[in-house]
């Protein structure tokens, strides 16, 4: 919806892409669903979902047998975005660097977006 022809909307690391496909085939799913959601600190919240079903308005993105749909909504607001999995001594998890945030709440849970994308 978003996109620019031969450009994907998301890049995805091989560090990302290992961890997203070890979940898909753990439990037999079609991919994991990235969005947005209003909350936070911030005012809002990355959302990550097991997908079953693939919704033929979502943005497909496929990596080393990893696979990610952005979901309708979300594909202004993702455009641009790098995928990574990072482990540390405390944590792991999926971290997203996005060049359409404009601020981030400390803890890193919640961002805030531009204003001109919601007006889009």
């Amino acid at each position: 919806m978003f996109g620019i022809p031969g450009k994907q909307a998301v890049s995805i690391t091989p560090k990302a892409a290992t961890q997203i496909a070890k979940l898909m085939a753990r439990d037999g799913h079609q991919g994991l669903r990235v969005g947005v959601k209003k909350g936070g600190c911030a005012g809002m919240e990355y959302t990550m979902d097991y997908v079953t079903d693939v919704n033929p308005l979502d943005e497909v993105v496929e990596v080393e047998g990893a696979r990610v749909m952005i979901a309708p909504m979300a594909q202004m607001f993702l455009f641009g975005t790098e995928i990574d999995y990072e482990t540390s001594l405390l944590e792991s998890g999926f971290k997203f660097r996005n060049p359409n945030v404009v601020d981030a709440c400390g803890c890193g849970e919640s961002i805030k977006f531009d204003e001109t994308l919601k007006a889009q």
